[in-house]
């Protein structure tokens, strides 16, 4: 009798839940191939037909729901990266006859009150979204069985969308490709991880799908899902301010009183608590710890753990001790369990941007999962850039340790960086005009000249700035009393310690207005800087030569390093075009202590005005003559590529469409028409203002009114004219902008074309001039048929950067 209890007893635990679904009837015993793993949710799969059957006893529960990509294609442009995150929502199940649905609520429309009847009207009143319809396949003691393949088995990160999205091809996903891949697919307490390989199949059209699979025919990646546990209702949101450096998580709240905004916004930052709140400094409850990816090689792997600790200075700061912790990934830990904090090391085939994203709680912002993807070979851009500014090789040797040193120094801060947009916080483009006030800024490496040689040991900053200070004590200080107060001090402290705070809107168009915010510049006077990137590019150009690459290496080698020597200015020259028709302001509120919005002055829109110009000239521009001789037809094995110089001349290497880039970018950005029509409004208001009759009369005196004897260089001088030319017919046909703009630009147009006639010039250099004013009579007689032409395509050059 005992034996039998004994035997009844063991077929009740073993088969808890579901024994007749997965019991095989001829001997009452788990069915061969049905592995049960018991977590956060339990699931059974089979591997005979691989499936996984979902066990839901969670019925009207809400829980996390989130995908992602863990493993990749490998394409920058393309962008489905390995460790992608998608988007976390809550979710729960709601049984629905003989299937269970699963729920999306709409978490953008509420009503924060204890009225059920009101909460309800708001619910109903606005639509929902069903993911998908589970049938239930056995119900036992309130538990129900359901086939959850399909769910899992599907497009659910939008590969195929993306792939069409980006003209690579069209492609479906082939479910016999396709499998569930066990290794990344656990159970545990408070979530559960699934992972499938997915394999889509078409046609591919584009390059780059071609580029980094081994049958473009056939796409596979691993896309990942997971449900986690919503935490607790201890965590307490804290206000967006627009002054604060963070993004906004908003809601609209229908139970808000008519006298105050229905919109709700506050930020998003992780959960943070003193295990003393009265201490002056205490450790945390739970300290924000992030993982850093064990398959980032040394040296690199030291400096994002180094540079990532940076932001426990900030926290020190306010009052934490080692609340910000960064460590190596445990061994066997998935990079995509949402318990991991993540800094994960990702391969592209050719150079990307990094990003930080995160994981919050939809309903309340707190952030359950920070994750940066950093790509592998920008680090290679920076060690490119001092490769060029100083020739290493000399003599045969190596002497390289100083680039290698400055690309590592820029690895520590972009570490800092992305970590922080997964604590919260935004870009800060007006920081480097405080001084590196912020690793929240894009920073260009900083260079001086000490006794002509270039400096390079204060290239990239050291530690935290002053402004990420600031955002820290706004998300993370613990107030006992009085929030609201307390933060607006911390806002109003940092405005009156000068620091500056605008983010990427201000600083990202080419018409953007901003004299602070801009994107890869140095210096609070950035004309100053901008002459003095000018220098040091042409310091480093004259001293440039074969002891810029190693020994051995094809001549080919050598023009890609030049590359980003040529355009070195390209960022502090867009920095300095904006305080052309400027503007000073900030994120201001009422009764706050910032500067609402003023012009830039006179003076410094001339003093900007004369710096830009220096970088049309043929002598800032022009490659020496010298220096030609250095750049052969490319190699075998050593094409030109996305980051090459683009040529008019089949495989010769072309320096006058070198010029005629360089010039087209500079001209794209200080003959923008929402710049120029900014130049008529101010100069309404104040005469001492730069007016843009003032910046045409300028411009072409020192293009289309300048003559060189040397024969390139006034051949090169009149690729510069061609573009002057077309930015002011574009101008001129443009109707998005003011009337007034187009007025003063035929007028100065008329006067081009006199002057032109009334030149002495004889030769070639006369039919060049014959031309110029058969463009504009042309153009004259038909501006609706403008066209403009564009100069080969700037190459790829942003030496750090992200997206978020």
């Amino acid at each position: 009798m005992k034996k039998l209890l004994l035997i009844l007893f063991f077929i009740t635990i073993s088969f808890d839940g579901f024994s007749q679904f997965f019991t095989d009837k001829k001997n009452d015993k788990m069915q061969k191939g049905i592995t049960k793993y018991e977590g956060y949710f339990t699931y059974y799969y089979d591997v005979n037909s691989d499936k996984i059957y979902l066990q839901v006893e969670k019925i009207d529960s809400d829980f996390l729901y989130v995908r992602s990509l863990s493993e990749g294609v490998g394409s920058n442009d393309i962008g489905l990266d390995r460790g992608q995150l998608g988007s976390g929502v809550v979710v729960h199940f709601k049984k629905a006859g003989n299937k269970l649905l699963l729920v999306l609520p709409n978490q953008d429309f509420r009503a924060i009150t204890s009225n059920k009847e009101e909460k309800q009207s708001v619910k109903e009143a606005f639509a929902k979204s069903v993911l998908h319809g589970f049938v239930i396949k056995e119900e036992k003691n309130g538990k129900f069985l359901v086939d959850a393949t399909s769910f899992f088995m599907r497009d659910a990160h939008g590969v195929a969308r993306t792939l069409a999205r980006n003209n690579q091809g069209n492609y479906s996903l082939d479910k016999s490709k396709s499998a569930f891949n066990l290794e990344r697919t656990k159970a545990f307490p408070k979530n559960v991880e699934f992972d499938v390989l997915l394999t889509f199949k078409g046609s591919a059209r584009g390059y780059n799908i071609r580029s980094v699979t081994p049958d473009a025919s056939l796409v596979t990646v691993n896309q990942h899902h997971s449900f986690v546990e919503l935490p607790d209702d201890n965590y307490k949101p804290r206000k967006f301010d627009p002054r604060s450096g963070g993004y906004p998580m908003s809601y609209l709240d229908y139970a808000t009183p008519v006298n105050e905004s229905i919109t709700k916004r506050f930020i998003y930052r992780h959960r943070l608590e003193k295990k003393n709140p009265k201490a002056a400094v205490s450790e945390a409850v739970e300290p924000i710890i992030y993982y850093l990816d064990r398959g980032t090689p040394e040296p690199v792997r030291s400096a994002l753990l180094e540079g990532g600790r940076w932001w426990n200075q900030a926290f020190e700061a306010i009052g934490y001790k080692d609340a910000f912790q960064m460590k190596m990934l445990p061994e066997g830990a998935d990079p995509l369990d949402i318990r991991y904090n993540m800094v994960q090391w990702v391969h592209r085939s050719t150079r990307g941007w990094s990003y930080g994203g995160s994981i919050s709680d939809p309903r309340t912002g707190e952030i359950l999962k920070g994750h940066v993807s950093l790509g592998s070979l920008r680090i290679r851009q920076d060690f490119l850039i001092a490769q060029a500014l100083q020739a290493p090789y000399k003599n045969k040797k190596a002497e390289d340790d100083f680039a290698l040193q400055m690309a590592i120094a820029r690895i520590r801060q972009l570490s800092a960086h992305e970590i922080g947009h997964t604590l919260g916080f935004a870009h800060n483009f007006a920081a480097s005009t405080n001084g590196r006030a912020s690793v929240m800024d894009y920073p260009h490496p900083q260079f001086s000249l000490k006794n002509g040689k270039i400096d390079f040991s204060k290239a990239y900053d050291d530690k935290i700035g002053d402004w990420d200070k600031v955002t820290v004590a706004y998300f993370y200080q613990d107030f006992e009393k009085d929030e609201e107060n307390e933060l607006n001090k911390i806002l109003d402290n940092a405005t009156a310690k000068g620091l500056k705070y605008l983010s990427d809107s201000d600083a990202r168009s080419q018409g953007s207005a901003s004299i602070s915010a801009h994107l890869w510049d140095n210096g609070g006077n950035v004309h100053d800087e901008l002459y003095n990137i000018l220098e040091i590019r042409k310091n480093a150009i004259q001293d440039f030569s074969t002891d810029n690459i190693k020994s051995n290496q094809p001549y080919s080698v050598l023009e890609d390093v030049f590359v980003p020597l040529y355009f070195f200015h390209r960022f502090q020259t867009e920095a300095t075009v904006k305080i052309i028709g400027g503007l000073e302001y900030s994120y201001a509120v009422k009764d706050g202590k910032e500067t609402v919005v003023k012009n830039a002055s006179g003076t410094s829109e001339r003093i900007a005005l004369q710096a830009v110009l220096k970088t049309i000239d043929v002598n800032e521009i022009a490659i020496p003559k010298d220096k030609l001789s250095l750049f052969p037809p490319r190699a075998m094995g050593f094409s030109r590529s996305r980051e090459s110089f683009k040529s008019k001349l089949g495989v010769e290497f072309d320096a006058f469409s070198a010029v005629e880039t360089a010039s087209e970018m500079t001209l794209n950005l200080l003959l923008n028409p929402q710049r120029v029509s900014r130049l008529v409004a101010h100069k309404s208001l104040n005469k001492n203002n730069l007016g843009f009759n003032e910046l045409l009369q300028e411009l072409i005196t020192k293009s289309i009114k300048k003559n060189y004897n040397d024969s390139y260089y006034q051949e090169l001088q009149n690729v510069i004219n061609v573009k002057v030319l077309e930015q002011l017919f574009y101008l001129a046909a443009n109707k998005n902008q003011y009337k007034q703009v187009n007025a003063i630009v035929d007028y100065n147009l008329n006067e081009i074309k006199d002057y032109l006639k009334n030149t002495n010039k004889t030769g070639v250099q006369k039919m060049y001039n014959l031309s110029l004013i058969k463009m504009i009579d042309n153009f004259m007689k038909n501006p609706a048929s403008f066209k403009k032409t564009r100069a080969p395509k700037i190459p790829d050059g942003s030496p750090i950067g992200s997206f978020n």
